[in-house]
């Protein structure tokens, strides 16, 4: 699954900002989404599965207890594909701001134009 497409889901992405503040417990994590988003701890399973899966997250045991944290590697990937929208946005944002310009530009000069007493006026 693509990183953004994973990401896509509030959930997830909720769950990646816990685990981004600190590692921690996968109760611990389970209990803040399952009270903000209203959903089961079955359901908050299946999203970390879908984290840890796609490289999001690391889990290890600590006893009984599974602790979860983020995997640096999956942000630096995360990081890649949005730069490679971002050069694309950053084009047409120039483009934008080209013709923005043209416009307030052409505005002026009519305006300016409009302003003269018609003696003055070509």
């Amino acid at each position: 699954m693509h990183a953004l497409d994973v990401l896509g889901d509030p959930v997830r992405r909720r769950l990646l900002e816990l685990f981004a503040a600190r590692e921690q417990a996968a109760g611990e994590a389970s209990g803040v989404v399952e009270r903000e988003f209203g959903i089961s701890q079955p359901a908050v399973a299946r999203h970390l599965r879908v984290l840890r899966e796609s490289g999001f997250l690391t889990r290890r045991a600590e006893g009984r207890t599974r602790i979860y944290a983020v995997d640096p590697a999956a942000l630096d990937e995360l990081e890649g594909a949005v730069a490679r929208y971002r050069t694309l946005w950053n084009q047409r944002l120039d483009a934008l701001g080209t013709e923005i310009a043209r416009g307030k530009h052409a505005a002026s000069t009519h305006s300016a134009a409009s302003t003269r007493p018609p003696e003055e006026q070509p």
